[in-house]
């Protein structure tokens, strides 16, 4: 029987395991990182548990609840209220937009420009659409874009707005307009899904997204496949008709499954399923590979991502799940309150807020050392006045480096290079979930990604995985979109400033 080798044990590389196990297909692991889960890790340190970018357990395909139920049992899910909230100026706007909300914080001088500037938008639309600052505008008004919409889009992704194209907003917030959120706030409706981010509850492990991959993992484990963590894939290559893996685990004593700590060796497969970085893929084959498909590789870029978990005590708890952080004095982009996720990330009498930055590796911030992350952390959430000073009675940092995949204004035609070298020329390997194939897919799709590769490699399957559309399965309107538009799925910025790679 065919053997397979999976890179990674985030939530595509362990539901490919899962489902190939189930089918008794022999496989076997290899993660870099410590811990399983990827980015749908819980994070544990002293007790305390994070959840690096929160994660809501909501999805609209079914095999994928089917999966997440016959992973854990119904006494392992909470069912948690979704609060998210922006905070600019000193105060706080629910989210969705609620008009009396907006009104109040706003004020009445405010509120009228406002509505002026969305009456102007309306009659005279910005004449370039195109771009994020356009499309937000023409719906929304300017005054309201500048509030609302660009200061923390220009923290998620360290660009100016008006540089971004209008990909993001389209597949994020299309069915949302200024006079839609007016009507959803004076006629609303319980538990509204058509919309992602209007979903009212979600389910949640108790102790985090993490708990559900560490259970998935212990399965496959029963079912003998190996998972060998601190342990990375360096190079890929062909070996009398089959795949000639090369790992080598930590030289600092993490590596796990058995392996001898920092000794290479060469692991023989008939097939790959691969969610490390797309461009590190390529790179693995070596340096013999067409230039075209090593300058779309390099053209690939990733936003990475730090949290600094501050402990406070339990009265500076809030109900969001998070906040969002307006306010442009401030780095932070985003603050999460573990406690309102689930009591069993928190300890008694306390809680803990997770703040977010978005960083590039190897910047100030993704440089500097924990203790002093700690404290300017603890400076920015006193400035916004969501905790006292001398409140913070400790903090850790998690780093989560490639954590978004960046769509500049090249990323769609690098991929589609690579697509079709890796089509043509290493049709054994299968790329799947976020980082794998270059897209900002939420959990449940990078999952959905990995049950169709398995079943082209086990059930002799056509299914073409890039064809997976976020889109499709989260939104009611589907019309008029072709697969260079749609293929994307869940859609981040694409950057104007670079340019397309040739193909």
């Amino acid at each position: 029987m065919d053997s397979t080798v999976i890179v990674g044990a985030g939530p595509a590389g362990l539901t490919a395991a899962y489902e190939l196990t189930r089918r008794g297909h022999p496989c076997e692991i290899f993660e870099a990182d410590r811990v399983v889960g990827g980015i749908s890790r819980t994070e544990e340190r002293d007790g305390w548990r994070f959840d690096i970018g929160g994660h809501r357990f909501f999805t609209k395909v079914p095999r994928v609840e089917e999966f997440w139920n016959e992973i854990l049992g119904e006494e392992d899910f909470l069912l948690r209220p979704r609060m998210s909230r922006i905070h600019y100026g000193g105060r706080f706007y629910d989210y969705p937009l609620k008009a009396s909300n907006a009104l109040l914080n706003l004020g009445v001088l405010e509120s009228l420009r406002c509505a002026g500037s969305y009456a102007w938008a309306r009659i005279r639309p910005p004449a370039d659409q195109s771009t994020f600052e356009g499309w937000v505008a023409a719906r929304f008004g300017r005054r309201l874009y500048g509030i609302f919409f660009k200061t923390y889009t220009e923290k998620v992704w360290g660009v100016p707005a008006a540089s971004i194209q209008a990909d993001w907003a389209a597949q994020r917030i299309r069915n949302l307009s200024l006079g839609k959120a007016v009507i959803g706030a004076l006629t609303p409706r319980r538990n509204q899904k058509e919309v992602t981010s209007l979903i009212e509850e979600f389910r949640y492990p108790k102790l985090g997204p993490g708990m559900m991959w560490q259970a998935c993992a212990d399965r496959v484990r029963e079912r003998g496949c190996a998972v060998r963590l601190g342990t990375r894939v360096e190079r890929v290559r062909r070996h009398h008709g089959r795949l000639a893996v090369t790992v080598r685990p930590d030289d600092d004593g993490t590596g796990t499954g058995g392996d001898t700590v920092g000794a290479a060796r060469e692991v023989y497969c008939d097939h790959l399923v691969s969610s490390m970085p797309l461009n590190a893929l390529i790179r693995a084959f070596g340096p013999d590979v067409p230039d075209v498909v090593a300058e779309a590789a390099a053209g690939l870029k990733y936003r990475d991502f730090l949290t600094v978990a501050l402990v406070v005590p339990e009265r500076f708890s809030f109900p969001d799940n998070w906040i969002y952080i307006h306010s442009p004095e401030v780095r932070l982009g985003r603050v999460q309150n573990y406690g309102s996720w689930s009591p069993y990330l928190v300890q008694a009498g306390r809680t803990c807020l997770g703040l977010e930055y978005f960083v590039n590796e190897g910047d100030d911030l993704w440089r500097a050392r924990d203790d002093d992350l700690v404290a300017f952390g603890t400076r920015e959430l006193e400035h916004l006045g969501l905790v006292t000073p001398g409140s913070v009675q400790r903090g850790y940092v998690v780093r989560m480096p490639k954590a978004y995949p960046v769509y500049d204004a090249g990323y769609a035609a690098n991929v589609e290079v690579l697509r079709k070298y890796l089509d043509v020329e290493w049709p054994e390997i299968h790329p799947v979930g976020r980082n794998g194939m270059h897209r900002y897919n939420n959990q449940d799709h990078s999952m959905l990604t990995a049950m169709l590769a398995v079943e082209n490699i086990a059930d002799g399957a056509r299914h073409d995985v890039w064809e997976v559309n976020v889109d499709a399965e989260y939104h009611e309107e589907r019309a008029g979109r072709g697969r260079a538009a749609s293929g994307t799925g869940r859609d981040a910025p694409v950057l104007l400033s670079d340019a397309p790679a040739s193909a």
